[in-house]
């Protein structure tokens, strides 16, 4: 789907055709290239520290609440990436500061295995989860203006990206710990952010920067208006959140949830990799419906859907059908997370309009997240019991779904019909 052509960037006597959307096809497949390596350095160093965090603590000799915090730090330092990168990336050109970004994540994952104390190993966290809270934010400009009429394809596949990495990387670092060490089983995948700087670089040498687009004249005045004040920015930025705040929640909980309904210990680990191993499918799924036609309403609503479904299972169906529950939900979250990345794009008028709205509904997005395994750990502690929150995030699953109806309507950012 592409952008309405009355606000398509027009070529400018001053400025080199470079600034235009990619026409060639050596330019398209430049940019799918540079998305999909951003997309295999934005989950691998998360997932990764999650598959080893035993190894870790024992390694750096630090308590159950130190590790407690490198797994909150992401989502506030993704919250504060969001919050300031598109200022950021329009003082400085999106490519450019991406260029940067990736080389501090990169920076990031070496200090984590370099600095074999806790605080290096907090501060490698803090610089790579922040470079990521900018890639997540900057990603949608880029796609925007490079690729504008195949906004669904490469968002798409650079979502599938993220999650197929996540999902190798997961699988592989512990084995790969025990044969060459820690360090070098969670340092080594810097390697993927040295190959994506050269890319990137050569991306940024061969079409330029972003800072450069001429805004059209007959979007200047949608392009002014504040995303922190338009309805559609809160909308979005609340559903994001409301799936976030499940993915989390069930990414942290879930065998913990089916063990204490009688599972065994194995196979409610096992009903965590259905949660996660989802997500391919669920992605390519979304991205070829929405290419051949298919309503974006309809689908919004529908992935919501599926999250309600999942969490009802999970709290009041058998555990025979775990596998279901957790399929569902994972094909949900992973289809709303790719699809408002869409709609960033979709719904806005200019590449720095996309960057705002962007970094806007991530940050509300991250900081609604935040709250949910930390709200859920809270509540299971003073009930003893996963009842109360479960029944929350049903109810807040159900309202997302009326959410999904309403980002989903073919509306511009500013209320405008498409």
């Amino acid at each position: 789907m592409s952008i309405p052509s009355n606000v398509q960037p027009k070529a400018s006597s001053n400025k080199s055709n470079a600034f235009n959307p990619p026409s060639s096809k050596f330019t398209f497949w430049l940019v799918l290239c540079a998305m999909v390596l951003l997309g295999t350095n934005m989950r691998a160093p998360i997932v990764a520290l999650g598959s080893i965090a035993p190894v870790v603590q024992e390694a750096l000799n630090i308590s159950e609440t130190q590790i407690g915090w490198l797994g909150a730090v992401p989502m506030l330092t993704f919250a504060l990436g969001a919050l300031i990168s598109p200022s950021i990336g329009k003082r400085f050109g999106i490519e450019n500061t991406l260029i940067a970004m990736i080389a501090l994540l990169t920076f990031g994952m070496v200090v984590r295995a370099v600095i074999p104390t806790w605080i290096g190993f907090l501060s490698g966290t803090v610089m790579l989860t922040l470079a990521i809270g900018f890639a997540n934010t900057l990603a949608a400009p880029v796609i925007k203006q490079r690729t504008p009429n195949n906004i669904p394809l490469v968002t798409g596949l650079f979502s599938l990206a993220m999650t197929v990495t996540a999902g190798i990387v997961a699988g592989v670092v512990l084995p790969l710990s025990e044969r060459v060490g820690w360090q070098w089983s969670l340092g080594g995948w810097a390697f993927l952010g040295l190959f994506a700087v050269v890319i990137w670089v050569f991306l940024r040498i061969r079409l330029g920067s972003s800072s450069d687009q001429v805004v059209p004249v007959a979007a200047q005045g949608s392009s002014d208006i504040s995303v922190w004040r338009t309805a559609f920015a809160w909308q979005i930025g609340i559903f994001l959140g409301i799936q976030s705040l499940l993915y989390y929640t069930v990414a942290s909980f879930l065998p913990s949830i089916l063990v204490s309904k009688g599972m065994s210990a194995v196979s409610a680990g096992q009903m965590g990799s259905v949660f996660q191993f989802m997500a391919p499918l669920s992605i390519l799924a979304l991205t070829w419906l929405i290419n051949r036609g298919r309503p974006i309403q309809a689908l919004s609503v529908f992935a919501a859907t599926l999250n309600v479904i999942g969490i009802f299972g999970l709290s009041y169906m058998s555990t025979d059908l775990a596998w279901l529950w957790a399929g569902l939900m994972g094909a949900g979250c992973s289809a709303i997370f790719t699809l408002s990345i869409m709609l960033f794009s979709m719904r806005t008028y200019t590449t720095n309009q996309a960057s705002e709205l962007s970094g806007m509904a991530q940050f509300v997005g991250y900081i609604i997240a935040f709250f949910g395994p930390l709200g859920t750990g809270w509540l299971h502690e003073l009930t003893d019991s996963w009842d109360l929150p479960l029944l929350i995030t049903l109810i807040l699953m159900i309202v997302n779904v009326a959410i999904a109806w309403l980002i989903s309507r073919p509306v511009m950012v500013d209320g405008k019909k498409v």
